[in-house]
């Protein structure tokens, strides 16, 4: 499978291929600002199993386009993580199976049934 996306104004344009390693939800303070939503949607693939097009601007590891500013990726050495919001099609159909700082979750918002919850941080495997 190859999921395609990219940033709001088309200037940056990136692919993963393959399946998941993990996909979550954020709550913590740093996610909630970057996207200005109250959580951040993302899954995880291999480094080698991304690649991107286009100019990318980075804060504190976070990627971004730097002409319409949408937040697309973070690249580490290992792993990409990748905004669900950033990828074309829409659902995904890929399923969040954690949830981490959830001592920041909004109480309107439930957790999600069948997730794992982490008060902060998920463990390191």
């Amino acid at each position: 499978m190859i999921r395609q996306g990219g940033c709001l104004c088309g200037a940056v344009r990136h692919e993963v291929r393959g399946g998941p390693l993990r996909v979550g939800l954020c709550h913590c303070a740093d996610c909630r600002k970057e996207s200005g939503s109250s959580f951040v949607s993302f899954a995880n693939w291999p480094r080698d199993a991304f690649s991107y097009t286009g100019e990318i601007q980075t804060y504190d590891g976070r990627s971004f386009c730097p002409r319409c500013g949408a937040r697309l990726f973070c690249l580490h050495d290992e792993e990409v993580e990748v905004r669900f919001g950033s990828l074309d099609d829409a659902p995904t159909r890929l399923v969040p199976q954690y949830e981490i700082w959830i001592k920041r979750r909004e109480p309107w918002l439930q957790a999600l049934p069948g997730t794992g919850q982490h008060e902060e941080d998920r463990p390191k495997r």
